[in-house]
Parts: structure tokens; sequence; C-alpha cells
């Protein structure tokens, strides 16, 4: 700790422990400790503190606005805390384990519970924690050890970065079933000038809009943002715009009949996905099995549902 810092982490687990118990009492049988060692490293603290942490109402202890204040730097430290503890665990080869991942596209999580519950039957005690935030910095987060794994259709080529491929999937347009673009076996980039695109926010890194459209000099009529495959589905099925999703996420809307597909012109838009890690980074067993399932899913494994 720094030079300035008074309190300890016994200080800080006592705080957390007697807030969610509302007693020292509780707060002792959650620590395994005396009554009054709690209470003395109660006020132990607040007197290095110079303020008090709690307000006794008879046998109840409310937590003053002092104490509400550390309590929340206090939960995050410990949490900080005991992530870089089961990470360490991790890399000595113990069983427990945090992996920090992100993915690029929202229909990942359709497939990503069958993964995990996979995964999780080898390694029950490995947390896996999803950062939807550093999805449109994965790279720079993965470099600064803020990431462990990314998964990524269009990773950046960087020496320091280790690329497992992943499986090959098809983007295809979705449309209402009596679409004027249902005529035609496929769909060239020209025929969507002056239609409705339904894309995942946001539009500045739509597949559609910056790797079909804007290469071939094509305008959309109205650009609508949607975060949800079920969204762009159901907008589309109503004829309100055309989305671009990947043919295994809308399977069964196609099968049903509810949605009617088409391919990117006559050879179809592919896209191979990876997992994006350090290269250089230690390789614990969990996460070396986390990444070998995904270099062998794919998502027609999973029962999926959109």
């Amino acid at each position: 700790m720094g030079m300035g810092v008074k309190l300890e982490i016994r200080h800080l687990k006592l705080l957390a422990a007697v807030a969610d118990g509302g007693s020292v009492t509780e707060a002792g049988k959650r620590l395994h400790l005396t009554q009054s060692a709690l209470s003395h490293q109660l006020r132990d603290a607040e007197e290095k503190l110079g303020s008090a942490l709690f307000l006794r109402l008879g046998k109840k202890m409310v937590l003053t606005p002092a104490g509400e204040k550390l309590l929340v730097s206090a939960r995050r430290v410990l949490e900080e805390l005991e992530n870089a503890e089961a990470q360490i665990e991790g890399l000595n080869g113990g069983t427990r384990g945090v992996i920090r991942l992100c993915t690029e596209c929202y229909t990942c999580y359709h497939w990503l519970p069958p993964l995990l519950k996979k995964f999780h039957d080898k390694f029950a005690d490995v947390e896996i924690n999803i950062d939807a935030e550093v999805t449109c910095y994965a790279a720079t987060a993965l470099l600064e050890g803020k990431l462990d794994v990314a998964i990524s259709s269009c990773p950046p080529r960087n020496k320091s970065l280790r690329l497992t491929p992943m499986f090959e999937d098809e983007l295809v347009l979705v449309m209402a079933p009596r679409h004027r673009l249902t005529a035609s076996s496929h769909v060239h980039p020209r025929d969507l000038a002056d239609e409705t695109v339904l894309i995942y926010p946001p539009r500045e890194e739509s597949t559609l809009l910056q790797k079909v459209m804007r290469p071939a000099g094509v305008e959309p009529r109205r650009v609508i943002e949607v975060p949800l495959t079920e969204a762009i589905v159901e907008m589309a099925a109503a004829g309100t715009g055309i989305g671009f999703l990947a043919r295994w996420a809308v399977l069964p809307q196609i099968e049903s009949g509810k949605i009617a597909v088409r391919p990117l012109s006559t050879r179809g838009f592919r896209r191979q996905w990876y997992a994006v890690s350090l290269r250089n980074q230690p390789t614990p067993p969990h996460l070396a099995e986390f990444l070998n399932l995904l270099s062998s899913f794919s998502p027609k494994q999973a029962r999926l549902r959109t």
C-alpha cells in the first residue's frame, strides 16, 4: 500500500461484513472472529480515519455517509484483490481463475452459453467475466493487460497478439418474405440503394455499411440502429427494413417462413472468426482449454434461440 494509506485489508473486510450483516455479531460469524476483536478493529479504523463509519442503533449498525463512501471503495478493492488472487492461482496451475472476455458481435451471445457450460464442466471454479465496455478497443485492452480473450472477425495485425482461428460463417440479407428483393436468388450491393437498413450500433463499425455499401458507392435511404438480433429479425419480418445477419443466427426463422434471406452476390459474404489473446502471456490450463474450445466450436453445435 502507499505511504498515505491508513487502512488495511482487514479493515475493508470488516466494513463489508458489518454492512452486509447489520451487526458486529453477524460480521464475526462471517469472518470467524470474536465480537471483541471486531469491535477493536472497527474502533482502530475509525480512529485512523477520524470519522465514524457506523451509527450504533441498539444492536443494529447503520452506515454513516463516510462509511457508505468507504464501502464503495472497499468492495471494489476486495473484488479486484480476489480476482488477482484467482488469476495468480490459475497461473500456478490451480483450478481457480478468471478469464476476462469480450465479443465483437451481439450474436456471439447466442452460442456462448453452451460453450461456457462445456467449459465449466471441467473448470467449475473459473469465472468468465464478459466485459462489454472494451468491445470497441479490445486490442488495446489486451495489450494493457485488462483482457484475456477477445472474440473478433476483424482482429488487428499485431505481433504481440495471438490469433486462434475459430469458425467461418456467412452473413445474409434478412427481409420480409414478400420483399421485392426475394424475386432474385441473390442481391448485389447496388440493389440496396434507397433501402432502409437495420444495423447494430455504432454505424461506423457496421459491416453492411462500411464493407458492403460504401465501397460500392451505395447509400441507404435510412439507417436504423438496433442493438438486439431479435429486434432486427422482427423489424425485417414486418417489412421495416433489411438486416445483415449470420445465417446460423436466424435459421429457425428461415425454416418457419417468418423471414426470407438472400446471399450477397453470387459468392456470398463470409467471415472468419478468431479468439485473440496475448502471444507472450502465460497460458494456464484453464485458459488453454478455453481457447481450445473456441477453436473447435461451431454455432451449429448450439441450440440457438433468436
